[in-house]
């Protein structure tokens, strides 16, 4: 094990990880994990979003997050935060994505290594312990982080953001089976303070080739990038039968995948984040566009612990919108984030079946591409006698 120093890149001192075919860096600030960047073949592929402000001095006053914001990040709660929750006023997204991050070290096992920080939290006290490991010959980021000493109801989650590439439509969103999708019920953006929104606030949807606009018509939010100058927010409930839920972005004209795994009984949902230049106050300012957040979550929308913890639509119906935290018992939160070559046709991601060394992504028109994984990442580690 060794301490790790640090470079700036992006406007953000950060820690470096690097395996065979992945490289990334984590800042010390929030703790964002961008740029990545996936040996693909011949091809490097860099599929995170990183701000378009982030070398530019913000307002006084700023979030940290907002500094940072990049590629994927840990929220501990997840959400807006504005509303307090029984004496506690939690920064947009928790202290986890916008605090300092202290004592990185390194580590080398066989072909993996790990890069370990951690953070003693003080809104409600306890420590958060992130591991991002990568594996040679793997195109994946394993990503876990461990909650100990804070009590009660949490919502948690992960902000995974994609930077598409500009022709519209040029990636396929696909996801496992939902028992849930509603377009987020109050309004997202207002035009009276400069932001725009297109989806229709609460609707439910089935498919996300059909969802009500404001404007009586439909949505396809399957293909992306669409809906230039407007900013949307919709969330799909995992079914939680299900060994792993994932999420997964094809770009067949790029010919690569991206996929995301997760527990779905920790993880319940994904958060849509569709942002495509419809902000027009700072630092936004029109130019954040062509991207998408995924973000994997147990949490009611975007809101926060308060509107979370509390009664909501979703958990009068028995669908969880927190995680109980139970003091000194770790709660353990564990992603897999990858990437993967796919052959010429591959329309769109229709199932992630395990084999062997790893999993099959077969297409809905039937080609596959298989690709190593180390699944038992998605279980909780074996607690320390």
């Amino acid at each position: 094990m060794s301490s790790l120093p640090m470079t700036t890149i992006q406007g953000q001192p950060s820690w470096p990880i690097k395996s065979s075919l992945v490289k990334g860096w984590l800042t010390q600030l929030g703790g964002h994990l961008g740029p990545v960047q996936f040996q693909l073949g011949r091809k490097i592929v860099q599929p995170y979003s990183v701000a378009p402000w982030a070398e530019e001095p913000l307002a006084a006053g700023s979030p940290a997050i907002l500094r940072a914001l990049r590629g994927d990040f840990f929220c501990c709660p997840f959400g807006g935060n504005a509303t307090p929750w029984r004496g506690e006023q939690h920064p947009p997204h928790g202290e986890t994505a916008n605090a300092i991050w202290r004592s990185a070290t390194f580590t080398r096992t066989g072909a993996r290594v790990t890069l370990q920080t951690r953070l003693t939290t003080k809104v409600r006290k306890g420590r958060v312990n992130k591991f991002i490991s990568l594996i040679d010959g793997h195109t994946a980021v394993y990503s876990r982080h461990i909650i100990t000493g804070m009590t009660g109801s949490m919502n948690v989650g992960h902000h995974a953001t994609l930077k598409f590439p500009a022709q519209p439509g040029s990636g396929v969103i696909s996801t496992s089976r939902f028992i849930h999708g509603q377009v987020l019920p109050e309004p997202f953006e207002l035009a009276e303070n400069g932001g725009y929104q297109s989806l229709k606030p609460g609707a439910v949807f089935r498919s996300l080739q059909r969802v009500p606009r404001l404007d009586g018509g439909q949505a396809d939010l399957s293909v992306y990038p669409a809906r230039r100058g407007y900013e949307d927010l919709a969330m799909l409930t995992a079914d939680p039968r299900l060994p792993f839920a994932w999420t997964a972005v094809t770009f067949p004209s790029e010919g690569y995948v991206w996929f995301a795994l997760r527990d779905p009984r920790v993880l319940r949902h994904t958060v849509m984040w569709i942002s495509n230049g419809g902000r027009h106050y700072a630092p936004w300012n029109g130019r954040h566009t062509d991207v998408m957040g995924l973000e994997d979550i147990t949490g009611y929308f975007h809101h926060g612990l308060a509107e979370s913890a509390q009664p909501n639509s979703l958990n009068r119906q028995g669908i969880p919108t927190t995680l109980k935290l139970k003091g000194p018992r770790p709660t353990t939160i564990s992603t897999i984030m990858a990437m993967a070559l796919i052959p010429k046709k591959f329309d769109r991601v229709a199932s992630i079946i395990v084999r062997g060394d790893g999993v099959d992504l077969v297409a809905a028109n039937g080609r596959q591409t298989h690709t190593p994984l180390d699944l038992s990442w998605l279980r909780p580690p074996a607690p320390i006698a």
